[in-house]
């Protein structure tokens, strides 16, 4: 059997966009900048795809902009919106345990002479509001927290930290990444004062290198590529046709009877966590059931290293991450765990299984049983 429980680093695509991205790429493959019919052929792809993203978001078409992914969303976010408004203030706020896309520019735009300040997050990866409240100042112009952790699936409580921002400074703008968020909770920027939201298209079973940034059109922001001056002269750049008409379609898809779709990845959460609870050295991480996201769960398994279970479940035809697929690679603690508070011992120790509609209670019975058979065996050798 062969179990892929690794979609917070992809997904894979829906048949409905492979075949809407065929078309776009075979048969209506021209420029949406040419003014001939082929180009306007291409135009209406992206035409439809903002439409429906609006639509999912109740908000404007013209506030849909569309990048190459989350991490550009995220730069474009804050550098634009940094750069834009630096005459108010140069003082940003986001969190300890940001992804890398944030916590990178947010390192840039230090060395640029921003002052940033970084929340910490209490043991179950909840923003603390407090710390937040007591954070914000006159010249605070920017904040940005994520929507879901991508490695422990704590949740943002996004109303009630929009208007802890609005309520000392209307001015001030909240940028929100949704990457983890996007698909698995109804999201409304304008209701929930959100000025800003990353998406990216390979998390929602859409394709590789293609994204958005919501902008509300209220705020200011200044774009980071320069060219041909498409989309309104705010992100140039030949549209990615094909990822756009794809990016759309995998939305559609992912609102289509929505509350089934999260309710089952729920069922499957619980079915998981209470098996892994009856494995011995298992420590959770992140809030459980629905306080959490539905399709994540951090487990740190005692006296195994990650890296190695990692291989092994592989060998079952079980495929996991060791962490953020961003920074797995990478010889780093993650933020994540060391923010939350987890014992030194598990920090390489933890690995993260996620699910998609598609993941049954089968595979993770499976999983579950191989586990079973795995950690004896690996912590034996790990003695010697």
């Amino acid at each position: 059997m062969e179990c892929y429980l690794d979609n917070s680093a992809t997904t894979r695509c829906h048949e409905k966009v492979k075949d809407i991205m065929v078309k776009a790429l075979t048969g209506d493959f021209g420029n949406p900048s040419s003014m001939h019919m082929k180009g306007v052929e291409a135009e209406a792809y992206v035409k439809d795809a903002k439409k429906t993203i609006s639509n999912i978001l109740k908000v404007n078409e013209k506030e849909i902009l569309f990048t190459s992914g989350g991490t550009e969303s995220d730069n474009w976010a804050l550098i634009g919106a940094a750069e834009a408004n630096k005459r108010s203030g140069k003082h940003i706020i986001t969190t300890v345990y940001e992804h890398p896309a944030i916590l990178n520019t947010c390192a840039y735009l230090e060395e640029q002479g921003y002052d940033l300040t970084y929340i910490p997050v209490d043991s179950k990866g909840i923003v603390d509001t407090g710390a937040l409240q007591d954070a914000l100042r006159e010249d605070t112009i920017l904040v940005s927290m994520m929507y879901v952790n991508n490695e422990i699936g704590a949740v943002l409580p996004v109303e009630e930290v929009s208007k802890i921002i609005k309520d000392y400074n209307k001015n001030i703008l909240f940028h929100v990444d949704a990457v983890q968020g996007f698909g698995k909770y109804r999201i409304y920027p304008k209701k929930a004062g959100i000025d800003m939201l990353s998406v990216s298209g390979h998390k929602i079973h859409g394709p590789k290198g293609i994204g958005f940034l919501y902008i509300d059109s209220k705020v200011k922001i200044k774009p980071i590529i320069f060219g041909g001056g498409q989309q309104g002269g705010m992100r140039s750049g030949t549209d990615n046709v094909p990822g756009i008409a794809g990016i759309g379609a995998a939305a559609a898809e992912c609102y289509h009877n929505f509350e089934a779709k999260i309710d089952k990845l729920y069922e499957l959460k619980e079915f998981f966590v209470s098996g892994i609870k009856e494995l011995e050295g298992t420590t959770l991480n992140g809030p459980e059931g629905r306080e959490g996201a539905p399709h994540i769960v951090s487990v740190s398994f005692e006296g195994i290293r990650s890296e190695v279970l990692l291989h092994a479940l592989e060998d079952k035809g079980i495929y996991v991450s060791a962490g953020s697929a961003c920074a797995s690679n990478k010889p780093a603690v993650s933020k994540t765990l060391k923010a939350i508070g987890v014992k030194k011992d598990l920090l390489d120790s933890t690995i993260r299984f996620s699910f998609c509609e598609d993941t049954t209670r089968e595979e993770l019975g499976y999983t579950l049983e191989q586990l079973k058979e795995i950690l004896p065996l690996l912590r034996k050798y790990s003695r010697r």
